[in-house]
């Protein structure tokens, strides 16, 4: 595994149902731009990722989009980035996340941010990537996915080693800890 200097932030472009995802996605933003690290995120200016980029770059952070030309077409791209690079699809969006980042960190999302999460576990399982993961379980969000791999495991479909491609974590602080940051 390489040095950690950029983080990929999955999460929602809605806010969820709580303050607590806003408040955690505020943090996120802050602390890395904070500890130097660069933020590679879905490059919208909606839910949770308008404000971790927001934060970021009101921290004085470097923030790097990726967005689809269709969302960017739908007015959904965050117009202040210090990059803002466009893709094809969903699918060259997240090769192109995985790409640049050094690891990865979902806060709660909808079906999107799964998809990623599971994408770089899939990935890592592949020997494609050797980049950790790390999934901010708030207010128990992740736990059901993480019972979810669990039982994929209990039944042989998959090995107990994929538990050693990703941390949940209880709160952002926890991210850093996890990363050795």
């Amino acid at each position: 595994m390489t040095a950690i200097r950029s983080l990929c932030v999955f999460c929602g472009s809605s806010f969820g149902d709580s303050d607590i995802y806003r408040k955690a996605a505020d943090d996120l933003g802050r602390m890395i731009a904070e500890r130097g690290l660069d933020l590679v995120y879905g490059g919208g200016h909606v839910g949770l990722m308008g404000i971790v980029a927001d934060s970021a770059l009101s921290a004085g952070g470097t923030v790097t989009g990726i967005i689809p030309a269709h969302l960017r077409r739908a007015e959904v791209e965050h117009q202040g980035l210090t990059r803002l690079i466009e893709v094809d699809t969903m699918f060259a969006r997240k090769a192109e996340m995985i790409r640049l980042a050094d690891a990865f960190v979902s806060l709660p999302g909808g079906i999107g941010t799964i998809d990623e999460a599971i994408e770089v576990l899939t990935l890592r399982q592949l020997g494609q990537h050797d980049k950790p993961s790390v999934l901010v379980d708030l207010d128990g969000y992740w736990r059901g996915f993480a019972d979810l791999l669990d039982h994929v495991i209990d039944r042989h479909f998959a090995r107990s080693s994929i538990r050693d491609f990703y941390k949940v974590v209880p709160d952002v602080p926890g991210v850093f800890a996890a990363l050795d940051l």
